[in-house]
Protein backbone atom coordinates (compact mmCIF):
# COMPACT_ATOMS: atom_id res chain seq x y z
CA UNK A 1 0.00 0.00 0.00
CA UNK A 2 1.25 3.51 -0.83
CA UNK A 3 2.81 5.70 1.84
CA UNK A 4 0.89 8.87 2.65
CA UNK A 5 1.84 11.98 4.64
CA UNK A 6 1.27 11.46 8.35
CA UNK A 7 -0.42 13.89 10.74
CA UNK A 8 0.68 13.48 14.36
CA UNK A 9 -0.91 16.44 16.19
CA UNK A 10 -4.52 16.67 17.30
CA UNK A 11 -4.29 20.43 16.70
CA UNK A 12 -3.24 20.09 13.07
CA UNK A 13 -5.23 22.52 10.94
CA UNK A 14 -6.60 19.81 8.66
CA UNK A 15 -7.95 17.83 11.61
CA UNK A 16 -9.45 20.95 13.18
CA UNK A 17 -11.17 21.67 9.87
CA UNK A 18 -12.44 18.07 9.60
CA UNK A 19 -14.09 18.37 13.03
CA UNK A 20 -15.78 21.60 11.93
CA UNK A 21 -17.15 19.85 8.84
CA UNK A 22 -18.30 16.92 11.00
CA UNK A 23 -20.15 19.31 13.32
CA UNK A 24 -21.90 21.16 10.47
CA UNK A 25 -19.89 24.36 10.83
CA UNK A 26 -18.68 24.34 7.22
CA UNK A 27 -21.78 24.48 5.05
CA UNK A 28 -19.97 23.93 1.76
CA UNK A 29 -18.63 20.50 2.70
CA UNK A 30 -19.77 17.21 4.19
CA UNK A 31 -18.17 14.54 6.35
CA UNK A 32 -18.31 11.01 4.90
CA UNK A 33 -17.28 8.21 7.23
CA UNK A 34 -17.00 4.45 6.87
CA UNK A 35 -16.37 1.95 4.10
CA UNK A 36 -19.93 1.77 2.81
CA UNK A 37 -20.39 5.54 2.45
CA UNK A 38 -16.88 6.07 1.09
CA UNK A 39 -17.56 3.44 -1.56
CA UNK A 40 -20.83 5.18 -2.46
CA UNK A 41 -19.02 8.52 -2.63
CA UNK A 42 -16.25 7.36 -4.95
CA UNK A 43 -18.87 5.72 -7.17
CA UNK A 44 -20.70 9.06 -7.52
CA UNK A 45 -19.72 12.35 -9.13
CA UNK A 46 -19.00 14.10 -5.83
CA UNK A 47 -15.99 16.40 -5.62
CA UNK A 48 -13.78 14.84 -2.94
CA UNK A 49 -11.50 17.35 -1.24
CA UNK A 50 -9.48 15.16 1.11
CA UNK A 51 -9.23 11.82 2.86
CA UNK A 52 -8.09 10.73 6.31
CA UNK A 53 -7.11 7.12 6.94
CA UNK A 54 -6.11 5.34 10.13
CA UNK A 55 -2.72 3.61 10.35
CA UNK A 56 -4.49 0.26 10.61
CA UNK A 57 -6.68 0.75 7.51
CA UNK A 58 -5.79 -2.02 5.05
CA UNK A 59 -8.14 -1.72 2.07
CA UNK A 60 -5.62 -0.95 -0.69
CA UNK A 61 -8.26 -1.17 -3.43
CA UNK A 62 -10.42 1.49 -1.79
CA UNK A 63 -7.43 3.76 -1.21
CA UNK A 64 -6.42 3.41 -4.86
CA UNK A 65 -9.92 4.48 -5.87
CA UNK A 66 -9.83 7.44 -3.49
CA UNK A 67 -6.38 8.40 -4.81
CA UNK A 68 -7.88 8.81 -8.27
CA UNK A 69 -10.28 11.42 -6.88
CA UNK A 70 -8.01 13.40 -4.53
CA UNK A 71 -4.31 13.70 -3.81
CA UNK A 72 -4.96 15.11 -0.32
CA UNK A 73 -4.75 11.86 1.64
CA UNK A 74 -3.35 11.87 5.17
CA UNK A 75 -2.52 9.01 7.51
CA UNK A 76 -3.20 9.35 11.25
CA UNK A 77 -2.96 7.15 14.32
CA UNK A 78 -6.05 5.27 15.55
CA UNK A 79 -6.10 7.57 18.59
CA UNK A 80 -6.23 10.69 16.41
CA UNK A 81 -8.73 9.04 14.09
CA UNK A 82 -11.15 8.57 16.99
CA UNK A 83 -10.82 12.30 17.74
CA UNK A 84 -12.36 13.23 14.38
CA UNK A 85 -14.71 10.28 13.84
CA UNK A 86 -18.48 10.66 14.29
CA UNK A 87 -19.19 7.00 15.04
CA UNK A 88 -18.47 4.93 18.14
CA UNK A 89 -16.71 2.22 16.14
CA UNK A 90 -14.91 3.97 13.26
CA UNK A 91 -13.79 1.95 10.25
CA UNK A 92 -10.59 3.84 9.53
CA UNK A 93 -11.50 6.07 6.60
CA UNK A 94 -13.13 9.50 6.27
CA UNK A 95 -13.68 11.76 3.26
CA UNK A 96 -14.31 15.48 3.18
CA UNK A 97 -16.33 16.32 0.06
CA UNK A 98 -18.19 19.24 -1.42
CA UNK A 99 -21.94 19.23 -0.93
CA UNK A 100 -23.93 18.73 -4.15
CA UNK A 101 -25.40 21.85 -5.69
CA UNK A 102 -29.04 22.09 -4.58
CA UNK A 103 -30.96 23.72 -7.40
CA UNK A 104 -34.55 23.30 -8.59
CA UNK A 105 -33.20 22.96 -12.15
CA UNK A 106 -31.65 19.59 -11.30
CA UNK A 107 -35.03 18.27 -10.22
CA UNK A 108 -36.72 19.76 -13.29
CA UNK A 109 -34.28 17.95 -15.58
CA UNK A 110 -35.16 14.65 -13.90
CA UNK A 111 -38.93 15.03 -14.11
CA UNK A 112 -39.10 13.93 -17.72
CA UNK A 113 -36.85 10.91 -17.30
CA UNK A 114 -37.50 9.58 -13.79
CA UNK A 115 -39.46 6.37 -13.42
CA UNK A 116 -41.82 8.11 -11.01
CA UNK A 117 -42.89 11.71 -11.87
CA UNK A 118 -43.10 12.79 -8.24
CA UNK A 119 -41.16 15.38 -6.25
CA UNK A 120 -41.24 14.80 -2.48
CA UNK A 121 -41.46 17.84 -0.20
CA UNK A 122 -40.45 17.38 3.46
CA UNK A 123 -41.66 20.05 5.89
CA UNK A 124 -39.55 20.62 9.02
CA UNK A 125 -38.23 17.11 9.48
CA UNK A 126 -36.03 17.44 12.55
CA UNK A 127 -34.72 13.90 12.97
CA UNK A 128 -31.69 13.38 10.69
CA UNK A 129 -32.08 9.59 10.74
CA UNK A 130 -35.70 9.86 9.57
CA UNK A 131 -34.70 12.40 6.95
CA UNK A 132 -31.98 10.14 5.58
CA UNK A 133 -34.31 7.15 5.56
CA UNK A 134 -36.88 9.07 3.50
CA UNK A 135 -34.17 10.00 0.98
CA UNK A 136 -33.20 6.35 0.67
CA UNK A 137 -36.85 5.35 0.21
CA UNK A 138 -37.47 8.11 -2.34
CA UNK A 139 -34.47 7.08 -4.43
CA UNK A 140 -35.53 3.43 -4.30
CA UNK A 141 -38.97 4.37 -5.63
CA UNK A 142 -37.46 6.41 -8.47
CA UNK A 143 -38.71 9.94 -7.70
CA UNK A 144 -37.45 12.95 -9.63
CA UNK A 145 -36.11 14.67 -6.52
CA UNK A 146 -36.67 15.76 -2.95
CA UNK A 147 -37.23 19.24 -1.51
CA UNK A 148 -36.41 19.86 2.16
CA UNK A 149 -37.86 22.89 3.94
CA UNK A 150 -36.16 25.42 6.12
CA UNK A 151 -35.99 24.47 9.83
CA UNK A 152 -35.29 20.86 8.94
CA UNK A 153 -32.35 18.70 9.95
CA UNK A 154 -29.21 18.99 7.84
CA UNK A 155 -29.51 16.62 4.87
CA UNK A 156 -25.72 16.32 4.75
CA UNK A 157 -25.01 15.77 8.45
CA UNK A 158 -23.11 12.53 9.20
CA UNK A 159 -26.16 10.90 10.79
CA UNK A 160 -28.44 11.76 7.86
CA UNK A 161 -25.83 10.56 5.36
CA UNK A 162 -25.54 7.21 7.12
CA UNK A 163 -29.32 6.74 7.11
CA UNK A 164 -29.56 7.68 3.42
CA UNK A 165 -26.84 5.12 2.54
CA UNK A 166 -25.64 6.99 -0.53
CA UNK A 167 -28.95 8.38 -1.79
CA UNK A 168 -27.85 11.90 -0.80
CA UNK A 169 -24.97 11.65 -3.29
CA UNK A 170 -27.20 10.77 -6.26
CA UNK A 171 -30.68 12.17 -5.71
CA UNK A 172 -31.34 15.84 -6.63
CA UNK A 173 -32.11 17.61 -3.34
CA UNK A 174 -33.31 21.21 -2.99
CA UNK A 175 -32.65 22.34 0.59
CA UNK A 176 -33.78 25.26 2.77
CA UNK A 177 -36.93 25.73 0.70
CA UNK A 178 -40.10 27.65 1.55
CA UNK A 179 -43.38 25.77 1.00
CA UNK A 180 -45.05 28.74 -0.69
CA UNK A 181 -42.17 29.13 -3.14
CA UNK A 182 -42.16 25.42 -3.88
CA UNK A 183 -45.92 25.34 -4.46
CA UNK A 184 -45.58 28.15 -7.01
CA UNK A 185 -42.69 26.34 -8.67
CA UNK A 186 -44.64 23.06 -8.74
CA UNK A 187 -47.69 24.61 -10.38
CA UNK A 188 -45.50 26.27 -12.99
CA UNK A 189 -44.17 22.79 -13.77
CA UNK A 190 -47.67 21.25 -13.86
CA UNK A 191 -47.18 19.26 -10.69
CA UNK A 192 -50.33 18.59 -8.67
CA UNK A 193 -49.67 19.46 -5.01
CA UNK A 194 -50.76 16.55 -2.82
CA UNK A 195 -50.51 16.87 0.97
CA UNK A 196 -50.56 13.97 3.41
CA UNK A 197 -52.45 14.10 6.70
CA UNK A 198 -54.30 11.79 9.08
CA UNK A 199 -57.48 13.87 9.28
CA UNK A 200 -58.36 13.93 5.59
CA UNK A 201 -60.89 11.62 3.94
CA UNK A 202 -59.37 10.38 0.68
CA UNK A 203 -57.09 7.33 0.78
CA UNK A 204 -53.81 7.41 -1.12
CA UNK A 205 -54.92 4.39 -3.18
CA UNK A 206 -57.77 6.45 -4.69
CA UNK A 207 -55.40 8.80 -6.51
CA UNK A 208 -54.22 8.55 -10.10
CA UNK A 209 -50.48 8.50 -9.54
CA UNK A 210 -49.75 8.77 -13.23
CA UNK A 211 -50.33 12.51 -12.78
CA UNK A 212 -47.03 14.27 -11.94
CA UNK A 213 -47.17 15.45 -8.33
CA UNK A 214 -45.51 17.37 -5.54
CA UNK A 215 -46.06 15.02 -2.59
CA UNK A 216 -45.92 16.90 0.72
CA UNK A 217 -45.12 15.35 4.10
CA UNK A 218 -45.06 17.10 7.46
CA UNK A 219 -43.01 16.14 10.50
CA UNK A 220 -44.00 13.12 12.57
CA UNK A 221 -44.55 15.30 15.62
CA UNK A 222 -46.68 18.06 14.12
CA UNK A 223 -47.69 17.06 10.61
CA UNK A 224 -48.93 19.86 8.37
CA UNK A 225 -51.03 22.78 9.61
CA UNK A 226 -54.59 23.34 8.44
CA UNK A 227 -53.46 26.23 6.23
CA UNK A 228 -50.69 24.12 4.70
CA UNK A 229 -53.13 21.32 3.98
CA UNK A 230 -55.52 23.84 2.41
CA UNK A 231 -52.76 25.23 0.18
CA UNK A 232 -52.41 21.90 -1.62
CA UNK A 233 -54.57 20.83 -4.54
CA UNK A 234 -55.70 17.72 -2.68
CA UNK A 235 -55.14 15.86 0.57
CA UNK A 236 -54.66 12.14 1.15
CA UNK A 237 -54.16 9.81 4.08
CA UNK A 238 -52.98 6.30 4.81
CA UNK A 239 -55.88 4.42 6.43
CA UNK A 240 -54.85 2.97 9.80
CA UNK A 241 -56.42 1.27 12.78
CA UNK A 242 -57.96 3.82 15.15
CA UNK A 243 -55.52 3.12 17.99
CA UNK A 244 -52.53 4.11 15.83
CA UNK A 245 -51.77 7.83 15.81
CA UNK A 246 -49.09 7.94 13.11
CA UNK A 247 -46.49 5.99 11.16
CA UNK A 248 -42.77 6.49 10.88
CA UNK A 249 -42.14 9.06 8.16
CA UNK A 250 -40.02 6.79 5.98
CA UNK A 251 -42.66 4.05 6.26
CA UNK A 252 -45.40 6.49 5.21
CA UNK A 253 -43.33 7.69 2.27
CA UNK A 254 -42.61 4.12 1.23
CA UNK A 255 -46.26 3.07 1.35
CA UNK A 256 -47.42 5.94 -0.85
CA UNK A 257 -44.47 6.05 -3.25
CA UNK A 258 -44.51 2.34 -3.95
CA UNK A 259 -48.27 2.39 -4.52
CA UNK A 260 -47.64 5.15 -7.06
CA UNK A 261 -44.86 3.05 -8.61
CA UNK A 262 -47.14 0.01 -8.73
CA UNK A 263 -49.88 1.98 -10.52
CA UNK A 264 -47.46 3.32 -13.11
CA UNK A 265 -45.90 -0.06 -13.80
CA UNK A 266 -49.32 -1.70 -14.06
CA UNK A 267 -50.36 0.80 -16.76
CA UNK A 268 -47.24 0.52 -18.89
Amino acid sequence: MNEFPKIVSRDNGRLVHARKVRDGKVREQMFIEGRRLVNEAISSDLVIDECFMSDDFRDAEMLDAVSERTAAIAQISPRLFVSIADTDHPQGIILIAKRPTALAEKIESRLGISTLPIVVFLKEINNPANLGAVLRTAEAAGVAGVVVSTNSADVYSPKALRAAMGASFRLPIWVDADLGDVLRWARAKNLRATATGAATVKSYIELDWKTPRLLIFGSEGHGLSDSEMASADENVRIPMESAVESLNLAVSAGIILFEAKRQLETRL
